[in-house]
């Protein structure tokens, strides 16, 4: 098959302040393509042709290849991950397509992800939100059999959900507001479900809501878009989860500068 690519194209890092910085869209004609080709591979194919011509490479992210990793990531044709449900990009085979298509990639699209290069952007600021508090930092005591801490089916079927996020950040590339609520609402379903991070479920929901507007993303108004682009199907349930353990925390949260009066007794 033969395919016409409109790639971003895009030498120098971009800013907070400006996302396309150089950047412009570069045509390109890709001919025997395979219909079993991923769409990595693809790039791969277009990248070999550009480097026999000593033209420059096109830069975009992988890793593993394999949907597990969330390294991959880009807009195509204006969906993140492009047109097939529950699909990351190195996934998205080119049988997705139809032979003669336009296809358009561009890198994800928000102010807290600045373009390094091409396709490829800087998601560190999902791996600094983690950081404030997405774990289990308490010791919660040696390994047991599994019989013998029972957790209800439906809190283990929630987190597990919740978990299967890989952090790829297409939620945050689909939503109009450029939110990572889905990714925060993830990482704390998982945990507010299982006995062992409900010890530190409140200082969770607090560091994590705090480090997401540190990090300069936009709010959650329920266009559902982020569940549509989430490759792992992570359902907007874990949303009004991240919503209430927030609430719950800020109710439980001792104000600033507070003297207790008559002593402990």
């Amino acid at each position: 098959m033969k395919v016409t690519l409109h790639i971003w194209r895009q030498s120098k890092p971009s800013t907070k302040d400006d996302f396309a910085q150089d950047g412009k869209m570069v045509r390109y004609e890709l001919d025997h393509v395979s219909n079993d080709m991923s769409f990595l591979e693809m790039l791969d194919v277009l990248n070999e042709q550009l480097i026999k011509k000593g033209e420059e490479p096109v830069t975009f992210d992988h890793d593993c290849r394999e949907g597990i990793c969330g390294t991959c990531g880009v807009v195509v044709n204006g969906e993140p991950h492009g047109p097939e449900s529950g699909t990351t990009t190195c996934q998205l085979h080119m049988r997705s397509f139809k032979d003669g298509a336009e296809i358009w990639v561009e890198p994800w699209r928000a102010a807290a992800f600045p373009v390094i290069k091409d396709l490829m952007v800087d998601r560190t600021a999902l791996d600094r939100i983690v950081q404030a508090g997405a774990f289990v930092s308490v010791n919660t005591g040696a390994p047991q059999d599994a019989n013998a801490l029972p957790v209800p089916k439906a809190d283990a079927d929630k987190a597990f959900d919740a978990a299967a996020c890989i952090g790829c950040g297409a939620c945050v590339a689909a939503c109009k507001n450029a939110s990572s609520m889905l990714f925060v609402g993830a990482k704390v379903s998982h945990f507010v479900h299982l006995p062992q991070g409900r010890v530190e479920r409140e200082t969770r929901a607090r560091n994590l809501v705090a480090a997401m507007d540190k990090e300069g993303f936009g709010n959650c108004t329920n266009q559902y878009e982020c569940e549509a682009a989430c490759p792992k199907d992570i359902p907007v349930r874990v949303i009004a989860d991240l919503n209430r353990e927030y609430l719950r925390a800020k109710v439980r949260e001792e104000p600033a500068n507070t003297k207790r009066i008559g002593g402990d007794g």
